[in-house]
């Protein structure tokens, strides 16, 4: 199907050098098979992974020829390349994805940024780094284990203090809101004493207001007879004679009736 696609010269050269190294992945990976010393088999792997980071690189040169003519080629013509496209792109991850059970049966520990269909079908990345862990030696993948131990560590200090402030935080908080609703249930009661004090002072107010206009209506009363005494004996001492005024009980007589009497009694004797 490819070899009848209808490609500028620049698209099928890089095409063919896309195929030509698909079929060294294929004979290279049939070849790791047969090799039984893991350091031969990483050797291999090193070697095809070189081969499938330049099939990735081919492919999204492909990509962008592609995108260039796009303008010069009929729909047909670039629905059938970019189909051959994905066609590449699906034959390469599968490479990788057997490099990576490759990896894992060998038990190297990778430490590596390479996503190999990341980019190829869409807008390609700015700057990619790429590091493999069969390039590196022994020393260099301990480091790089106690480097990634050490950034994991700091990473669980950080979040256990966040945590550890977030918890004082809501600790503090909790204990805010409980002494403003402690303070609130204060001023309630507060107000609820004065509320029941203004009551009482009320009702004193209003009992000791019937008291005094009680006390005030004796008084006048009590005001009334004693000026009505007080009259009735000043009548008596102007005009002792008057007899429409009778005599007070326990008052004594005018002076006129006392001698009268006093004679009245020397004439018995």
């Amino acid at each position: 199907m490819a070899s009848n696609l209808p490609m500028s010269p620049q698209l099928e050269q890089i095409h063919g050098e896309i195929r030509d190294h698909f079929r060294a992945l294929a004979n290279g990976f049939q070849r790791l098979d047969k090799i039984k010393d893991s350091t031969r088999q990483s050797k291999q792997l090193e070697e095809l992974t070189e081969k499938m980071r330049e099939c990735k690189r081919l492919v999204k040169e492909f990509d962008r020829e592609l995108k260039d003519e796009e303008g010069r080629n009929s729909p047909e013509v670039n629905k059938q390349l970019n189909d051959e496209k994905q066609s590449m792109i699906k034959e390469l991850n599968s490479y990788v994805a057997l490099r990576k059970t490759y990896m894992s049966t060998l038990g190297n520990k990778k430490v590596e940024l390479f996503d190999m269909g990341a980019g190829v079908s869409g807008e390609p990345t700015a700057e990619e780094n790429v590091q493999v862990a069969s390039s590196m030696s022994n020393q260099e993948l301990v480091d790089a284990g106690m480097k990634r131990m050490d950034e994991t560590d700091q990473a669980i200090e950080r979040s256990k203090q966040v945590v550890e402030q977030t918890l004082e935080v809501g600790t503090q908080t909790a204990a805010n809101l409980k002494g403003q609703t402690d303070q609130m249930g204060r001023v309630v009661n507060h107000l609820d004493t004065i509320q029941f004090s203004i009551k009482k002072a009320s009702q004193l107010v209003k009992e000791i207001g019937r008291q005094v206009a009680t006390d005030k209506c004796i008084m006048g009363f009590l005001f009334l007879i004693v000026c009505g005494v007080v009259a009735i004996i000043i009548v008596k001492i102007v005009n002792p004679n008057n007899k429409d005024i009778r005599d007070i009980p326990g008052l004594a007589p005018p002076a006129q009736s006392r001698k009268l009497l006093y004679l009245r009694n020397q004439d018995y004797m």
